[in-house]
């Protein structure tokens, strides 16, 4: 019998970092070594240092390492997902001028909409890039940048994502992939490159971004003699050009062109999202008309206030968060960081509907119910950016696949369960990310598509099916009653 080969797929997200030690042939996951990050600012502000992700991925490699009982020799490749749209600015010598922007720092608001205006509306934007700008996406935060930092924009040699910086530490290549690269809003999903016209526009010059890989488990180099000390790896290793978090959970998922298309994911994480593999390209302005990792699309729908948001409201009312029940007439409207679906960068937190009996347990409930109904929203526009029909009973009927932190939590999947009336699946393997990470890793060193890895590596996963319960409709239509009317008012829309 040959010896075990491993590959190391690892989840850079906002709070922490996950190595996944993964089996190469089974995808069994071996163990999963953690180390956190620190996220600094404030009001809008969200920061990090990239050092603190490169310290954290060499901890988060060796722990994972240590935990699977295996010597550094069986493994044979690594690729990163990261969390998507932060904007990193090195040097000429490849260190960062300064903390990255990350994707929940909402300060280039006003950049978004002079851009949006600028190329001629939303629908110019969705045509070209596939996305409109909003305070999240890369191009706004650079934007930013050079308004409000000149100094260190001029300073700029090259322009990363987080997963881009990750993996040119690791190869000493600077390499992208489609996927992650779709949601800087500089890369046409059109054209599937980057787009000259708006490089320009931002006053970013070509030279200053990443070679852009033809997926995201593409070999777009070996680990590094100083990368392999670092991490205690084998240098000469294969490095995937590895992807955003999304799109590496839609491979570990099994979701592309080898897989599943066209069935509906919903994320509980700190941000929540919505999304689907597909081979139709999206052009809806409503949503993220990403591109995938493994060359299809990857439609998404995006909110800023999920289970961070929700775990804050239990804290004020002293409540642990499956203390919860439904929230009445109470409408809680978490959005504590501002929102991006909707579009509401300024906004705040909104309660209203409060009576004398309403109890602190139906207050945590109503922010569980804001919060779900507002990524589940997006669901029927994400179904018909694929070329589906929502109100087809086929396409009602297929079952949603629930993942991220939020999937572990009783009270996250019954409000799920009663707001859409789906039935739900809820995967076995809680690393999605991390394991769609490995798959890429797999697709590095020994060829073959990742989705396809992945989805041989599922066909052994345990996963949970709950069956529909009837759709709780007064619900849902009290709070969306709430944030239409309250938009434009009270929450900045």
């Amino acid at each position: 019998m040959p010896p075990r080969t491993v590959v190391i797929g690892v989840d850079s997200s906002t709070q922490s970092t996950k190595a996944a030690v993964t089996d190469t042939e089974t995808g069994e996951l071996l163990a999963v070594g953690r180390a956190q990050h620190v996220v600094t600012g404030d009001g809008g502000a969200r920061e990090t240092d990239p050092e603190v992700w490169w310290q954290a991925l060499c901890d988060a490699v060796a722990v994972g390492l240590k935990e699977s009982g295996l010597s550094a020799s069986s493994v044979i490749g690594i690729a990163v997902a990261g969390q998507q749209h932060g904007l990193v600015a090195l040097d000429r010598t490849g260190r960062p001028l300064r903390p990255a922007l990350l994707w929940n720092d909402t300060r280039s608001a006003p950049q978004a909409a002079a851009l949006v205006a600028e190329l001629g509306g939303p629908e110019a934007w969705t045509a070209r890039t596939g996305t409109v700008p909003v305070a999240s996406m890369t191009a706004t935060k650079w934007r930013w940048l050079r308004e409000n930092e000149p100094a260190n924009a001029e300073a700029t040699a090259s322009v990363r994502l987080p997963h881009d910086f990750l993996t040119e530490r690791l190869a000493g290549v600077a390499a992208t992939d489609p996927g992650d690269a779709s949601g800087t809003c500089w890369y046409s999903t059109a054209t599937g490159a980057y787009d000259p016209e708006l490089l320009d526009r931002l006053g970013l010059d070509l030279s200053m971004l990443p070679e852009v890989a033809a997926t995201g488990g593409t070999r777009i180099g070996s680990l590094t003699e100083s990368a392999a000390e670092a991490l205690g790896l084998p240098a000469g290793i294969a490095v995937a050009a590895g992807t955003g978090d999304n799109m590496s959970a839609a491979v570990g998922l099994g979701l592309g062109g080898a897989g599943l298309l066209d069935h509906p994911v919903l994320s509980l994480g700190t941000s929540g999202t919505v999304f689907a593999a597909s081979r139709t390209r999206p052009e809806s302005t409503a949503l993220s008309g990403f591109a995938a990792a493994d060359g299809t699309y990857l439609p998404l729908a995006c909110t800023l206030n999920c289970t961070l948001a929700v775990d804050k409201v239990a804290s004020l009312l002293g409540l642990h968060r499956d203390d919860a029940t439904p929230g009445g007439e109470a409408v809680l409207l978490p959005y504590l960081d501002g929102e991006r679906t909707p579009d509401l960068p300024t906004s705040s937190g909104l309660l209203t509907g409060l009576r004398h009996d309403t109890t602190p347990q139906q207050l945590l409930g109503a922010a569980y119910e804001g919060a779900a109904f507002t990524v589940l929203r997006a669901l029927d526009e994400l179904l018909r950016a694929c070329g589906l029909d929502p109100a087809d009973p086929e396409v009602a009927g297929r079952p949603l696949r629930l993942i991220g932190g939020g999937a572990q939590g009783r009270t996250w999947v019954e409000t799920v369960r009663r707001l859409s009336g789906r039935p739900l699946i809820v995967p076995g393997s809680g690393e999605l990310v991390a394991l769609g990470a490995a798959a890429l890793a797999a697709s590095a060193a020994g060829g073959g598509d990742p989705v396809a890895i992945a989805t041989r590596w599922n066909a052994k996963s345990d996963d949970a099916e709950l069956p529909p319960v009837e759709r709780d409709t007064k619900t849902w239509e009290h709070v969306g009653s709430v944030l239409d009317k309250a938009a434009e008012p009270l929450l900045g829309g």
